[in-house]
């Protein structure tokens, strides 16, 4: 019976002690009730409770002397983790009593212990675990040796067993208001609008500079939606937002709508997110105009370039056509030299202002309209004319691969000549004294596959898309230096035919460029 009646009651006792753990997230008030309850429910004077974390590291720890608890830093306890007998509790998992603390060498003594109290002591030392992993060390003392034995040492472990799961819970806790915390800080700091909205677009929350660049009040923006607030690309997002799932980020540029009629363009970034454990969207709406207005003034700068050049360089070639008939260049060679610069730099100035209005041309959605049946043999032949002094000049070995009875190509024949003479004209840049150039033709299909490859420093795989946009140049103390319209002339005359263009390459060990040309139907 008494037996029956002391089961029944340390069952009531822990109910209790579980209940009231229970009550609190809060890491400081979990650890003063853990050191409470267990000093007083085994009699003991003093505890005190070390808190780990994932990588057992300390980073809270508080002291209970005569029911008053004494907040100390983890500084002050350190000693017992590195060189006590909670650091070896700490280390091995284990429980430990001790009847008599004078007689066992992993007790350290504490500096404010007073002459009277350096003798002998009871004391336990137990580990606090949660899902395998240990939380923390628990540690209770009485003054006097001999009064702990395996009872009270069986309740402590289950007390414990119980504070470790109160003190992974309350670190959970913590941590979470953390995170929760910096993920404010963030949301308010951002430079960029943030909305939070609910699946179907409704504003939940928005930061200060989505108040800012809207123009509506932070209390007035969750009276709008999404779809108010800017010019949604249904076809990326889904008819009701089906499409933002899991982790997938959605990106598209837009306009954002600001008060009183006003429009800004905007790189929208929108994906699913969960706040307080529901599903939400967040969408984050980056100010391009700077962009938008750099844009225009190239757009403008090379406009002007084309119609600023075009016509004195007309003025140029007849007069260079005029010098030609009236000085014996054919018997002078270094005449015939200078007139050889001066016709190839021409040339070359052709084909950069042809360039540049056929980038206008084509972004501004205009046809392919002077296509006829060529042979890729021949605009190959007049690309390397074009740049055969380069080639000289640099020594450089040109290997061609042309598959032998190639069909036509339907194409307009200046443009893609200009194409391959822009490739070959940079491989030979990137090309080393003595280097190799390759060049190759071939079938694929309904398609023919031209390569230019050089031997040159190769491009990094982070740059093989960039570059092909305008004005877009690699950094580096090797690398040509130009405007960048070259490759971005040749990706939009490439896909204006319907083919494709790319670039293979091996870091060190050279570049090679790809595109494809539709073969000419034949009746």
């Amino acid at each position: 019976m008494i037996s029956q009646d002391r089961t029944r009651s340390s069952l009531e006792l822990l109910l209790g002690i579980s209940r009231e753990l229970a009550t609190t997230l809060d890491m400081h008030a979990v650890i003063a009730r853990v050191l409470e309850l267990s000093v007083a429910n085994v009699g003991a004077e003093r505890g005190s409770l070390i808190v780990l974390d994932a990588n057992e590291q300390p980073v809270d720890a508080a002291i209970v002397v005569d029911g008053r608890i004494l907040s100390h830093t983890v500084e002050q306890l350190m000693g017992t983790l590195s060189h006590g007998l909670a650091g070896w509790v700490m280390r091995n998992r284990t429980p430990v009593l001790l009847p008599d603390t004078s007689q066992d060498e992993r007790w350290m003594r504490r500096e404010d212990d007073s002459n009277e109290r350096t003798g002998a002591k009871s004391a336990m030392c137990l580990p606090l675990l949660a899902r395998e992993q240990i939380v923390g060390v628990l540690t209770i003392v009485h003054p006097e040796p001999g009064v702990f034995g395996e009872e009270q040492l069986t309740l402590l472990r289950t007390i414990s067993d119980i504070s470790g799961m109160a003190v992974h819970n309350a670190q959970l806790y913590t941590s979470l208001q953390n995170a929760h915390k910096r993920y404010h800080e963030l949301f308010e700091d951002s430079i960029d609008p943030i909305f939070v909205t609910s699946l179907n677009g409704q504003v939940l929350e928005a930061n200060r500079q989505a108040a800012n660049v809207t123009g509506y009040a932070l209390d007035e923006l969750p009276s709008q939606t999404m779809q108010d607030l800017h010019s949604v690309r249904w076809d990326r997002v889904g008819a009701s937002f089906e499409r933002l799932t899991g982790n997938l980020t959605v990106e598209y540029e837009s306009e954002l709508k600001v008060k009183g009629g006003g429009k800004l363009p905007v790189d929208v970034y929108a994906r699913r997110v969960e706040v307080d454990g529901a599903p939400c969207l967040q969408w984050i709406l980056r100010d391009i105009s700077e962009r938008k207005d750099l844009d225009a003034l190239r757009e403008d700068l090379s406009a002007m370039i084309y119609h600023d050049l075009r016509s004195p360089l007309a003025n140029m070639i007849s007069s260079l056509d005029i010098l030609a008939s009236l000085l014996p260049v054919e018997d002078d060679d270094s005449l015939q030299a200078v007139f050889q610069i001066a016709t190839r730099s021409t040339e070359r100035m052709q084909r950069l202002i042809s360039s540049l209005l056929d980038i206008n041309r084509l972004e501004a959605g205009q046809p392919i309209a002077n296509r006829a049946a060529v042979v890729i043999d021949k605009l190959v032949e007049d690309s390397l004319d074009a740049v055969a002094p380069m080639i000289e000049n640099k020594h450089l070995l040109v290997v061609r691969q042309l598959a032998p009875d190639l069909p036509p190509a339907s194409v307009d024949a200046d443009m893609i000549r200009r194409v391959v003479t822009n490739l070959l004209d940079n491989a030979t840049k990137f090309t080393p004294m003595n280097g190799k150039l390759r060049i190759t033709a071939r079938l694929a299909g309904d398609w023919i596959e031209v390569g230019v490859s050089d031997s040159g420093p190769g491009i990094p795989a982070e740059a093989r898309e960039v570059i092909f946009n305008k004005f877009m140049r690699l950094n580096g103390e090797r690398m040509p230096k130009g405007i960048g319209l070259g490759l971005a002339f040749c990706r939009l005359a490439v896909t204006s035919h319907g083919g494709k263009i790319w670039v293979e390459d091996e870091p060190g060990r050279g570049s090679r460029f790809l595109f494809t040309l539709p073969v000419a139907v034949t009746a």
